[in-house]
């Protein structure tokens, strides 16, 4: 694959299709104060400490996973990333219920990480964004059998999330 060409597989080419993301590692400036926040705000748990590495790795409660989030510290030297440069923009967490949405957004204005919100139509997010201001998504999918018209096209309009507990609320995405 050629430089510009990277973003699509060339005719003949072998294509990946992993299940899913399994887990992101970021790049923190204070992996204690980082550690304290998505312990704090995500109930993470911390699984491993690497000191050698300045690294620690966290899984979040309900995860079958061995971690959700890798933290490497590089220091308060390090060059901050400007939104809309080149690198990561943000990590999305899913939720099963509409209501844990709600919950969550209390708990993101309350630990001051909260950013935004909107309807993608098929999903429903809020945004929040860590000490480091790693950008991050919390988001509820409707049901599959109820994406509709949105089932090809990836909407970002406002949220009311009022309206959405009312019509969504105990229903789990499957």
């Amino acid at each position: 694959m050629t430089g510009s060409s990277a973003t699509h597989a060339e005719p003949g080419a072998v294509s990946l299709s992993p299940v899913r993301l399994n887990h992101a590692v970021l790049f923190v400036a204070d992996v204690e104060h980082s550690i304290a926040f998505y312990t704090s705000v995500f109930q993470m748990e911390v699984i491993d400490r690497v000191p050698r590495m300045n690294a620690a790795f966290l899984r979040l409660p309900r995860s079958g996973n061995h971690h959700d989030l890798g933290l490497f510290g590089v220091g308060t030297d390090a060059a901050p990333v400007r939104p809309g440069t080149v690198g990561l923009y943000h990590l999305a967490w899913q939720y099963e219920t509409i209501d844990e949405l709600a919950a969550a957004k209390r708990v993101l204005i309350e630990a001051g990480a909260y950013t935004g919100e909107s309807s993608h139509g098929a999903t429903k997010s809020l945004y929040g964004a860590d000490p480091d201001g790693n950008q991050f998504e919390l988001m509820w999918m409707l049901p599959r059998s109820e994406w509709g018209i949105y089932e090809h096209s990836a909407v970002v309009e406002p949220l009311d999330l009022a309206g959405e507990i009312a019509r969504w609320s105990g229903v789990a995405t499957v």
